[in-house]
């Protein structure tokens, strides 16, 4: 009897754990969805993260939650799209300025391209840590700090990075539900700094 009794809760933990992985990828596809309006992919994945979230303390939730949370992010969350392809576009032109051969190119490039990328991991944790009432602004400032003082999370948020952008080079529309492990890897790594 305690040998039923053990393979079921081994059971319960791997369908437990199995429904987490299921709700990621089906994050994603939401948070693909609502960043189609170009400058709304901040509020898409504040709204997928903090899906994840209440999923992950047994809160429930589901699509119409999230897509409440994508409307009251979005208000501000827009304004930090379009900031993300401005610099997006500046890193373009630094990119040119190397490929042209210009006095300084290389280093304008690299410093563009970290940059950005610092810029893309505190977009994903503010992201992360995002609940209705917060300010891009003050979520951005203290994202920036973790960003800077938890390298490790950092890396791993940019490593998620680069599997986006592989996973969308080799197979197109594997990158879609991938958007959502990586939401659930930013929530994760902002919990982990939090409980340190």
């Amino acid at each position: 009897m305690a040998e039923v009794r053990a393979k079921a809760r081994r059971e319960s933990v791997f369908a437990e754990r199995f429904a987490v992985f299921a709700e990621c990828l089906l994050t994603g596809v939401w948070i693909a969805v609502a960043s189609l309006g170009v400058v709304t992919y901040p509020a898409a994945f504040a709204a997928g993260a903090r899906h994840l979230r209440r999923r992950t303390t047994h809160q429930g939730g589901g699509w119409r939650e999230f897509v409440r949370d994508f409307r009251t992010a979005v208000r501000g969350g827009w304004a930090v799209g379009l900031a993300g392809w401005v610099a997006a576009a500046l890193v373009w032109v630094d990119v040119q300025a190397v490929r042209a051969g210009l006095p300084g190119g290389p280093l304008a490039g690299a410093v563009g391209l970290f940059a950005l990328l610092g810029t893309v991991v505190a977009g994903m944790r503010a992201a992360a840590v995002w609940a209705p009432g917060a300010t891009w602004r003050t979520l951005f400032a203290a994202a920036g700090r973790r960003t800077v003082l938890d390298p490790a999370g950092s890396f791993l948020l940019v490593g998620g990075t680069v599997l986006v952008a592989c996973s969308a080079l080799f197979i197109a529309p594997l990158a879609v539900p991938v958007l959502g492990a990586v939401a659930a890897a930013a929530v994760a790594v902002e919990e982990r700094y939090r409980q340190r």
